[in-house]
């Protein structure tokens, strides 16, 4: 496990996992939460790849960032801690806030990312009624510093079966152990967040996992995020609530695991804005005849194909274009 300080800025936690020779996976929590929120994925993804898990900025003990970060702070720090350690392109994955972070690495650093995986996550925050007044409570209770209330509170929501009690006593002891501060940063950064006129452009193998029993992020909110992001596919995980990786474990790794295997077999295709980052690109339209600029055209981004889902994960859809 390490802890690295990426650009002059705060540090994240970066904890490597022993594992297979297949592409690097990164996996990115939720809101409030840590790298805890992966515990049943990392033995299933390390059988085949090399796996690292982060916490962000203001969660899991780290210290949080100066001021009030927007997403595309916190995707920088995971974009750098890559780089310095060379772990891209990787499978990102992400889950809530984290799959919202991972969407900005895409759009921002695209070079560093192989495929997206994203799990009950938004690409614009736009919540149902009762998902508003949770949030709202969410809201007071950590502006009055009242922690321990707070995720006692959230875990309810998370985990409301009489069955799930040990499963909200942990939820509930990993969010009030965390600072103030960054937890408000990172609902206002959530809050804050929208990356829908940009979606297009991600020329990316995309997953989206929406879990049928979540009443944070609505099934329909991520069908509509499939159907704006170019070849996504869409998997549905019958009675998961927002945290699938714990409610539904199994099923969500053999859906990942047959994503990423798919994704693998295929030649790496590269968005426009992946190559506009590549050194020649940018040298081919920074120079030119007599010294002049001379930009190149552009290049469109690449569909990729469909991947299919592990037996008995869930449903897959196609995608519905939104009216």
């Amino acid at each position: 496990m390490s802890a690295g300080r990426d650009r002059g800025l705060r540090p994240i936690r970066w904890i490597d996992y022993p594992g297979g020779r297949g592409t690097k996976v990164v996996l990115l929590h939720g809101l409030g939460s840590s790298a805890e929120d992966w515990l049943f994925q990392v033995p299933a993804l390390s059988r085949r790849h090399s796996v690292a898990a982060v916490d962000l900025p203001g969660h899991g003990g780290v210290p949080s960032l100066p001021g009030w970060p927007s997403m595309a702070d916190y995707a920088a720090q995971v974009a750098a801690a890559m780089e310095e350690r060379g772990a891209g392109p990787a499978h990102i994955v992400g889950l809530s806030l984290g799959g919202a972070v991972a969407l900005q690495l895409a759009v921002d650093a695209p070079t560093q990312v192989r495929s997206l995986s994203l799990i009950n996550t938004f690409a614009q925050f736009r919540l149902t009624f009762r998902a508003w007044l949770r949030g709202a409570v969410r809201l007071g209770l950590a502006l009055t510093g009242q922690m321990d209330w707070l995720g006692a509170w959230v875990a309810s929501g998370l985990f409301p079966g009489p069955d799930q009690a040990a499963l909200r006593q942990a939820a509930a002891a990993r969010i009030a152990a965390n600072d103030r501060r960054g937890y408000l940063q990172g609902l206002r950064a959530a809050a804050r967040f929208d990356l829908g006129p940009r979606l297009g452009t991600i020329g990316l193998p995309t997953l989206v996992v929406s879990g049928t029993a979540d009443t944070t992020v609505p099934t329909a909110s991520c069908r509509g995020l499939a159907a704006r992001i170019p070849g996504a596919q869409l998997q549905l995980l019958e009675g998961a609530g927002h945290v699938a990786s714990v409610d539904a474990a199994e099923a969500l790794n053999s859906v990942l695991l047959s994503f990423m295997d798919t994704v693998d077999a295929e030649p790496r295709r590269e968005s426009a804005r992946a190559r506009e980052q590549r050194p020649e690109s940018r040298a081919r339209r920074t120079s030119g005849p007599r010294g002049r600029s001379s930009a190149s055209p552009p290049v469109r981004g690449t569909r990729p194909q469909r991947a299919g889902a592990g037996r008995g994960a869930g449903r897959p859809e196609r995608p519905r274009k939104p009216r």
